[in-house]
Protein backbone atom coordinates (compact mmCIF):
# COMPACT_ATOMS: atom_id res chain seq x y z
CA UNK A 1 0.00 0.00 0.00
CA UNK A 2 1.35 3.43 -0.93
CA UNK A 3 0.45 6.71 0.73
CA UNK A 4 -0.04 9.86 -1.37
CA UNK A 5 1.91 12.96 -0.35
CA UNK A 6 0.44 15.08 -3.17
CA UNK A 7 3.09 17.48 -4.54
CA UNK A 8 5.60 16.92 -1.70
CA UNK A 9 8.91 16.45 -3.51
CA UNK A 10 11.05 13.51 -2.50
CA UNK A 11 13.83 13.56 -5.08
CA UNK A 12 16.89 12.73 -3.05
CA UNK A 13 19.71 13.41 -2.64
CA UNK A 14 19.80 17.14 -3.37
CA UNK A 15 23.21 18.75 -3.71
CA UNK A 16 24.24 21.61 -1.44
CA UNK A 17 25.65 24.19 -3.83
CA UNK A 18 27.19 27.47 -2.75
CA UNK A 19 26.72 29.99 -5.55
CA UNK A 20 29.35 32.74 -5.61
CA UNK A 21 28.76 36.03 -7.45
CA UNK A 22 29.91 39.63 -7.60
CA UNK A 23 27.58 42.63 -7.60
CA UNK A 24 27.91 45.85 -9.61
CA UNK A 25 30.52 47.14 -7.11
CA UNK A 26 32.64 43.98 -7.21
CA UNK A 27 31.42 42.86 -3.78
CA UNK A 28 31.27 39.07 -3.33
CA UNK A 29 28.12 37.28 -2.27
CA UNK A 30 27.28 33.62 -1.67
CA UNK A 31 24.04 31.67 -1.32
CA UNK A 32 23.15 28.09 -0.43
CA UNK A 33 21.16 26.43 -3.21
CA UNK A 34 19.75 22.91 -3.37
CA UNK A 35 17.66 23.35 -6.51
CA UNK A 36 20.26 22.54 -9.13
CA UNK A 37 21.76 19.72 -11.10
CA UNK A 38 24.40 18.77 -13.61
CA UNK A 39 22.49 18.36 -16.88
CA UNK A 40 25.35 17.36 -19.18
CA UNK A 41 29.08 16.74 -18.93
CA UNK A 42 29.81 20.48 -19.05
CA UNK A 43 26.47 22.03 -18.12
CA UNK A 44 24.47 22.85 -14.98
CA UNK A 45 20.92 24.02 -14.37
CA UNK A 46 19.88 26.05 -11.31
CA UNK A 47 16.48 27.25 -10.14
CA UNK A 48 16.76 30.57 -8.28
CA UNK A 49 14.01 32.79 -6.90
CA UNK A 50 13.86 36.27 -8.41
CA UNK A 51 14.35 38.15 -5.13
CA UNK A 52 17.78 36.69 -4.31
CA UNK A 53 20.80 39.00 -4.55
CA UNK A 54 22.59 36.10 -6.24
CA UNK A 55 20.03 36.15 -9.05
CA UNK A 56 20.45 39.91 -9.54
CA UNK A 57 24.20 39.39 -9.69
CA UNK A 58 23.89 36.55 -12.22
CA UNK A 59 21.62 38.69 -14.41
CA UNK A 60 24.26 41.42 -14.25
CA UNK A 61 27.51 39.44 -14.68
CA UNK A 62 26.33 36.26 -16.45
CA UNK A 63 29.02 34.34 -14.51
CA UNK A 64 29.18 32.57 -11.15
CA UNK A 65 30.92 29.84 -9.21
CA UNK A 66 29.43 26.72 -7.67
CA UNK A 67 31.20 25.27 -4.65
CA UNK A 68 30.07 21.93 -3.28
CA UNK A 69 29.41 21.92 0.46
CA UNK A 70 31.20 19.35 2.60
CA UNK A 71 30.96 17.99 6.12
CA UNK A 72 33.73 20.42 7.13
CA UNK A 73 31.94 23.44 5.56
CA UNK A 74 28.40 22.57 6.72
CA UNK A 75 28.00 25.49 9.15
CA UNK A 76 29.26 28.06 6.65
CA UNK A 77 27.07 26.56 3.92
CA UNK A 78 24.00 26.65 6.16
CA UNK A 79 24.72 30.27 7.15
CA UNK A 80 24.78 31.21 3.46
CA UNK A 81 21.23 29.84 3.27
CA UNK A 82 19.71 31.52 6.31
CA UNK A 83 20.83 35.12 5.70
CA UNK A 84 19.93 37.34 2.77
CA UNK A 85 22.68 38.99 0.76
CA UNK A 86 20.23 41.86 0.27
CA UNK A 87 20.53 42.62 4.01
CA UNK A 88 23.88 41.26 5.23
CA UNK A 89 27.45 41.00 3.91
CA UNK A 90 27.58 37.22 4.28
CA UNK A 91 31.19 36.98 3.14
CA UNK A 92 32.42 39.38 5.82
CA UNK A 93 30.17 37.96 8.56
CA UNK A 94 31.15 34.34 7.85
CA UNK A 95 34.88 35.12 7.78
CA UNK A 96 35.54 33.09 4.63
CA UNK A 97 38.42 33.92 2.30
CA UNK A 98 37.59 34.95 -1.25
CA UNK A 99 39.81 35.24 -4.32
CA UNK A 100 38.76 36.32 -7.80
CA UNK A 101 38.58 33.60 -10.41
CA UNK A 102 41.19 33.82 -13.15
CA UNK A 103 38.67 32.61 -15.75
CA UNK A 104 35.40 34.39 -14.98
CA UNK A 105 34.11 37.43 -13.07
CA UNK A 106 33.09 35.56 -9.91
CA UNK A 107 34.55 34.78 -6.47
CA UNK A 108 36.14 31.56 -5.31
CA UNK A 109 35.61 30.79 -1.64
CA UNK A 110 38.80 29.13 -0.48
CA UNK A 111 37.20 27.12 2.34
CA UNK A 112 35.34 24.93 -0.17
CA UNK A 113 37.60 22.29 -1.77
CA UNK A 114 35.69 21.89 -5.06
CA UNK A 115 34.54 24.83 -7.19
CA UNK A 116 33.06 25.01 -10.68
CA UNK A 117 33.49 28.21 -12.71
CA UNK A 118 30.40 28.81 -14.83
CA UNK A 119 29.21 31.09 -17.65
CA UNK A 120 25.50 31.58 -18.31
CA UNK A 121 24.19 30.07 -21.54
CA UNK A 122 20.51 30.85 -21.03
CA UNK A 123 18.13 32.23 -18.41
CA UNK A 124 14.49 31.14 -18.50
CA UNK A 125 11.61 32.45 -16.42
CA UNK A 126 9.49 29.57 -15.13
CA UNK A 127 6.90 29.18 -12.36
CA UNK A 128 7.86 32.52 -10.82
CA UNK A 129 11.58 31.73 -10.60
CA UNK A 130 14.54 31.79 -12.94
CA UNK A 131 16.14 28.71 -14.41
CA UNK A 132 19.80 29.40 -15.11
CA UNK A 133 21.59 27.13 -17.56
CA UNK A 134 25.35 27.51 -17.57
CA UNK A 135 28.46 26.01 -19.08
CA UNK A 136 31.15 24.76 -16.71
CA UNK A 137 34.30 26.56 -17.87
CA UNK A 138 36.73 25.11 -15.33
CA UNK A 139 36.83 23.00 -12.18
CA UNK A 140 39.15 23.86 -9.29
CA UNK A 141 40.01 21.22 -6.72
CA UNK A 142 42.07 21.40 -3.54
CA UNK A 143 44.92 18.87 -3.77
CA UNK A 144 43.98 17.54 -0.31
CA UNK A 145 40.92 15.82 -1.83
CA UNK A 146 42.76 14.10 -4.69
CA UNK A 147 43.71 10.43 -4.71
CA UNK A 148 47.14 8.99 -5.53
CA UNK A 149 46.30 9.16 -9.27
CA UNK A 150 45.49 12.88 -9.05
CA UNK A 151 41.73 12.31 -9.45
CA UNK A 152 38.96 13.72 -7.26
CA UNK A 153 38.35 11.39 -4.30
CA UNK A 154 34.67 11.66 -3.36
CA UNK A 155 35.32 9.94 -0.02
CA UNK A 156 37.89 12.59 0.93
CA UNK A 157 35.47 15.38 -0.07
CA UNK A 158 32.75 14.22 2.34
CA UNK A 159 30.09 16.00 0.27
CA UNK A 160 26.81 16.77 1.99
CA UNK A 161 23.31 16.62 0.57
CA UNK A 162 20.10 18.36 1.59
CA UNK A 163 17.27 16.13 2.83
CA UNK A 164 14.15 18.14 1.94
CA UNK A 165 11.90 15.72 3.82
CA UNK A 166 13.48 16.39 7.24
CA UNK A 167 15.28 19.69 6.46
CA UNK A 168 18.62 18.17 7.37
CA UNK A 169 22.04 17.61 5.86
CA UNK A 170 23.46 14.16 5.20
CA UNK A 171 26.93 13.03 4.18
CA UNK A 172 27.03 11.34 0.77
CA UNK A 173 27.37 7.60 1.33
CA UNK A 174 29.74 4.82 0.49
CA UNK A 175 30.48 3.48 -2.98
CA UNK A 176 28.36 0.37 -3.56
CA UNK A 177 28.96 -0.47 -7.21
CA UNK A 178 30.42 0.45 -10.57
CA UNK A 179 28.29 2.41 -13.05
CA UNK A 180 27.97 1.01 -16.60
CA UNK A 181 29.33 -2.34 -15.41
CA UNK A 182 27.27 -3.88 -12.61
CA UNK A 183 24.08 -4.05 -14.70
CA UNK A 184 25.87 -6.17 -17.31
CA UNK A 185 25.30 -9.17 -15.01
CA UNK A 186 21.63 -9.06 -16.02
CA UNK A 187 22.26 -9.18 -19.80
Amino acid sequence: MRKSFSKKTALLPLPVYIIGTYDENGKANAMNLAWGTQCGYHEVSLSIAKEHKTMSNILLKKEFTISLATKATKDIADYFGIESGNKVDKIEKSGVHVVKSENIDAPIIEEFPLTLECKVVEIQEELGDYRVIAEIINTLVDEAVLNEKGQIDVDKLELITFDSITNSYRVLGEKIGQAFKDGAKIK
